[in-house]
């Protein structure tokens, strides 16, 4: 991998990205629009937000009656996550970890396992497999990652809407560029999911226009929804 995104780089990026408001979200400050449209329709349980950043994601899932474990390897992310909980309301209704994903291992599986933009040391979709194994049984996996696009090589990507800071995570515009290893395709993210134990719920690729400033920001990405069958 040509970038190392260990605890260093994660502290590196959060520490020289703006704090979220800590208000009752709106506007900016809501959760990335793919998790409210993909879990609305599930009944709350336990939740894992694996990579949770300055827990925006992870807010929303406490209000809406999910019982959180946000787990991220920045503390000053976890840090900010912190006082947006209290500052919401849902601090008793999440537990927040700081660990790296790649070593730590939960000791019971979720109903609902869901990761925003987390870009691990290991390959993206070795990572994505590895928190796959943390479904329960009828329980959901939705990914959202960043879109790898051919027609983008060469080129890096702005911010995602999961970097941006008030989402939660941090800014990867400016002198950090999103690497292409961070970058997967739906197909690609559902060829990880063994057919006789996943259903396929969505698999997308799709582009939209946020606010960014005084201008408007493209974003690509990969949402994949799954259900564990067995």
């Amino acid at each position: 991998m040509t970038r190392q995104f260990d605890a260093e780089y994660w502290e590196k990026l959060y520490q020289e990205s703006p704090a979220p408001e800590v208000a009752a979200p709106s506007g900016d400050g809501g959760p990335n629009p793919h998790l409210a449209r993909e879990v609305s329709g599930l009944t709350p349980g336990r939740a894992l937000d694996a990579g949770c950043g300055q827990g925006i994601e992870t807010a929303w899932l406490a209000q809406q009656g999910w019982q959180v474990t946000g787990v991220d390897i920045s503390r000053t992310a976890l840090a900010r996550a912190a006082r947006i909980l209290q500052a919401r309301g849902v601090g008793p209704r999440v537990e927040l970890i700081a660990a790296d994903l790649t070593a730590w291992a939960p000791e019971e599986r979720y109903d609902l396992v869901t990761t925003h933009y987390a870009h691990p040391t290991i390959p993206q979709l070795e990572f994505y497999r590895r928190v796959a194994g943390w479904v329960a049984v009828g329980g959901t996996l939705l990914i959202i990652g960043h879109l790898h696009r051919d027609e983008d090589a060469g080129h890096h990507h702005a911010s995602h809407p999961g970097d941006l800071p008030a989402s939660g995570h941090p800014d990867h515009s400016g002198p950090h560029h999103l690497p292409e290893e961070a970058e997967v395709r739906a197909a690609d993210v559902v060829a990880l999911l063994d057919e006789g134990s996943w259903r396929v719920e969505t698999a997308v690729e799709s582009s939209r226009e946020v606010p960014r400033g005084e201008s408007t920001l493209l974003l690509h990405d990969v949402i994949v929804r799954a259900t564990r069958i067995s």
